[in-house]
């Protein structure tokens, strides 16, 4: 597989160029990716639903995080006109096709969060973490 991995110069606006930087610049924060599981989980979600699902999102990295994945093409949002407003959120299909390929990232984790744990508690003892390749 080729990667299309361009190097940029520093201070230029060159990284918009590079499809890898482009896209996991957005995806590649801290709540994107759970919020796009999220919403792959639970469906169509109103924004305190969601922010309740999240639990440790506040209100405005939520919002703000939401903005870019909608701007991005990932999550729709649809308003309701009522006092308040009701708006909800859901995946698009651009969102879908991501996420079918950010599963089997999401299993590997799953399946080897306790070694990654492993290996960082010997790396803050001061022990190097030997393991067998295979």
């Amino acid at each position: 597989m080729k990667l299309h991995f361009l190097p940029v110069q520093r201070g230029t606006d060159h990284a918009k160029l590079c499809p890898v930087r482009d896209v996991l610049d957005c995806i590649g924060d801290r709540w994107s990716l759970l919020i796009l599981l999220t919403l792959a989980q639970q469906g169509v979600l109103r924004f305190t639903a969601l922010k309740r699902a999240i639990g440790d999102i506040s209100q405005r990295m939520l919002a703000q995080t939401l903005r870019g994945l909608e701007r991005d093409g990932y999550v729709t949002r649809k308003i309701y006109p009522t006092v308040p407003p009701q708006v909800e959120y859901r995946l698009t299909n651009l969102g879908e096709s991501l996420l079918a390929k950010i599963e089997p990232l999401v299993a590997w984790a799953d399946q080897n969060h306790d070694r990654v744990r492993k290996a960082r508690e010997c790396y803050g003892a001061g022990s190097v973490a030997s393991e067998e390749k295979g």
